[in-house]
């Protein structure tokens, strides 16, 4: 993005994305683009300015004229649930010598841009770097030539730029997540689910090769998901005798009765000689030692492209809001930055340090120091020491329940708690909360009574309504979530034929707004009204009035999303077709974050209440009667962390079954932003430039 003055009153928003990036933040007097991809480029203004798109990236700039345009709100406004660069990708080579930035800052001083967002990996992100550097001597030639006035070179005297990482292969040091991954490991578990099916059929062994240039991410996260028997990524390469390994891995699982078996291999996975390990090698041998039916999928661009995830929307939203800020908050001597996701916290990053750190990682796997380049790809490593955890021996029998990572709902069965007749306890004086939670509340106060209770207790936050104290995810929110944005996605491509009509989805989630407020953000709502956030007449009227107002556009259609507690029943029944979406998100196919996080989470509570059995052993007999000793497993930010259940009912209100403090409520002002509301933005909370040296310190002390 682009923006030439710094104004703090947030007034309405264009909605765009690349792989769901949203351009939010229209700003009074300002001038806005945004750069996607190898070159793709966009410019984006608001209420009083002028808003420009830059087609095909640098390309783009480079050529000027038509590539950059005017945008407005109505015209992305049903970009949202497209894949792909909407705006156009292109590899320039003309941007890679001084003419061609020459002429891309000649069209950008010519429309007054002085700020750039560029969404792309390192090349897109150094490209930028180098061309804000070479900004003043670029206008002095321009001034020096003729190409560009005094005025103009006095307006548009320095260059700001924020950096967005858009890539499925999550190859960018120095973020969680990169906007496009998540959409890519949905469109990889498809597939993987239906070969899953057809191997079962025919006892065959599949081989899967999944994207990733030099990153091993999407296979390794795959691998995990699906619970393969074996994943190839180029950052941790296998032994030497890999082959014999393998062999004896694929004929143990046959053994024992599996019909099936499933390799990852990601495109660039070599030995520990730096020789390519290829689909064909793997299938060769497996042929050849152990006469196994075997089949190669090679998955391609079908990684790149289809519907994109909630994961992703909201992800680019929140990106996007935040490069703005930044862009906003910028001057001449402010260091280019890159907006990065940690935990579930947007932070900033100096630009060049990541890019660095990027191209550390190459180089220490071209010099064959793989696992110095697993530190530095520190999202990688702890999903790798999680693998190979699994692969271990002793955890062999979770090959058993391989088919159930792709089922949704809870295999082993649910049901309301109920206290058994010989360990009776007297009913809770609050109304029932998430059952696993109460239930170990109360296990906890029947211990001063039945000495059975006195066992380690381990609670996992399991409910699509993702309303447990003490963790910001819970398994099952992100599948149910999904299932939301896609009825929305249906409804919206419905109401393209009809004219002036507005729908209202209903969603799960009893007093917890969190689906509603996510699905909004996800599915492009106008509104969505939760019990957390209270609301009056006017709201409704102003509301009202919006929908009216956006009734005169090209865009005639509205959705607006609203919880299922009570009040909200009672107090939102407008004539408008209403969708209710109760039971359905309980079911349908997991999501690979559901199964990563699921996965993690078993396994991390696995090993914790092993080593409280050891602790609390005396004689053969368990005795665990301290606090620490009934914990909830919880995610905070990008820990997992565990923490006795009877400190978190200061957390909790019992009365309307949510925690008393809930992270996703900062999100929603975008909701508002992004459906072009006249509201102020609260900007007092600021994301501060770190740096990725002390970024990384902190990670390894929260391992």
């Amino acid at each position: 993005c682009f923006a030439s003055a710094p104004p703090r009153r947030a007034t309405s928003c264009p909605r765009h994305r690349h792989h769901a990036a949203r351009a939010p933040l229209n700003v009074s007097g300002a001038k806005i683009t945004r750069s996607c991809g190898a070159g793709s480029l966009t410019a984006w203004g608001g209420v009083g300015a002028e808003k420009q798109t830059g087609s095909f990236g640098y390309q783009g700039l480079v050529d000027g004229g038509d590539n950059i345009k005017e945008a407005t709100w109505e015209s992305v406004s049903m970009m949202l649930q497209l894949g792909g660069t909407v705006i156009g990708s292109a590899r320039c080579q003309d941007f890679r010598t001084r003419e061609g930035r020459l002429k891309a800052a000649r069209n950008l001083v010519k429309r007054g841009i002085t700020n750039l967002c560029v969404i792309g990996g390192d090349g897109s992100l150094t490209g930028a770097d180098t061309f804000r550097a070479e900004w003043s001597s670029l206008l002095a030639e321009l001034l020096k030539t003729g190409g560009i006035t005094a005025d103009e070179a006095k307006k548009s005297s320095y260059l700001n730029i924020v950096g967005m990482v858009g890539s499925i292969d999550n190859d960018f040091c120095g973020t969680d997540m990169t906007i496009g991954t998540d959409s890519a490991l949905h469109r990889i578990m498809e597939i993987v689910d239906a070969i899953t099916t057809t191997a079962q059929s025919h006892q065959r062994t599949f081989v899967l090769e999944v994207m990733g240039r030099h990153c091993g991410y999407l296979a390794l996260i795959t691998s995990l998901a699906c619970g393969a028997d074996w994943v190839f990524i180029p950052e941790s390469p296998p032994e030497d005798d890999w082959e014999d390994h393998l062999c004896r891995r694929l004929t143990e699982t046959r053994l024992g009765g599996s019909r099936l078996n499933i390799i990852i291999v990601a495109e660039g996975a070599i030995d520990k000689q730096g020789k390519p390990i290829t689909s064909d090698d793997i299938k060769n041998l497996v042929v050849k030692r152990l006469g196994y039916d075997t089949r190669v999928t090679i998955l391609g661009h079908v990684q790149r492209g289809g519907t994109p995830s909630a994961f992703d929307r909201v992800l680019g939203s929140r990106m996007g809001v935040e490069a703005v800020m930044a862009l906003l908050e910028a001057t001449p001597e402010t260091p280019a930055c890159v907006v990065s996701l940690s935990g579930n916290q947007a932070v900033r990053l100096p630009l060049m340090e990541c890019v660095q750190v990027t191209k550390d990682v190459t180089t220490a796997m071209n010099e064959r120091r793989f696992d110095d380049a697993l530190k530095l790809r520190e999202i990688l490593r702890g999903n790798q020491r999680q693998h190979q955890q699994l692969r271990h021996p002793r955890a062999d029998h979770h090959r058993g329940l391989r088919g159930e990572r792709g089922g949704g709902g809870p295999g082993l069965g649910g049901s309301s708690w109920r206290p058994c007749p010989q360990f009776w306890l007297p009913p809770p004086p609050h109304p029932p909360f998430p059952k696993a939670f109460t239930g170990s509340l109360e296990m906890m106060e029947g211990r001063a009574k039945f000495e059975e209770l006195c066992i380690p207790l381990c609670v996992i936050p399991a409910t699509v309504s993702n309303n447990v104290p003490g963790s910001d995810f819970s398994i099952g929110a992100d599948t149910a979530l999904n299932t939301i944005t896609t009825t929305c996605d249906r409804i919206k491509q419905s109401a393209a034929g009809t004219k002036r009509r507005v729908f209202i989805i209903e969603t799960m989630g009893g007093y917890c707004g969190y689906l509603a407020t996510l699905a909004g953000l996800a599915g492009g709502a106008d509104a969505a009204y939760i019990y957390e956030e209270h609301f009056s007449i006017r709201d409704l009227q102003i509301n009202v009035e919006h929908l009216t107002e956006k009734m005169k556009t090209t865009v005639k259609r509205g959705l607006v999303l609203r919880g299922c507690s009570p009040p909200l029943r009672t107090r939102l029944s407008p004539p408008c077709p209403v969708t209710r979406c109760r039971f359905s998100p309980q079911g349908g196919t997991p999501t690979p974050f559901d199964r990563n996080f699921g996965t993690k989470m078993g396994a991390k509570a696995v090993a914790w209440i092993t080593g409280k059995i050891k602790e609390c052993s005396r004689h053969g007999r368990i005795f665990a009667n301290t606090a620490d000793s009934a914990c909830l497993l919880g995610m905070r930010k990008r820990s997992l962390v565990f923490q006795p259940v009877t400190e978190l009912k200061e957390q909790t209100d019992f009365e309307h079954r949510i925690p008393k403090e809930q992270w996703w409520l900062k999100l929603r002002p975008i909701l508002k932003i992004l459906a072009k509301y006249n509201i102020e933005l609260d900007t007092s909370e600021k994301a501060h430039l770190e740096h990725v040296r002390q970024k990384r310190i902190s990670l390894e002390s929260n391992i």
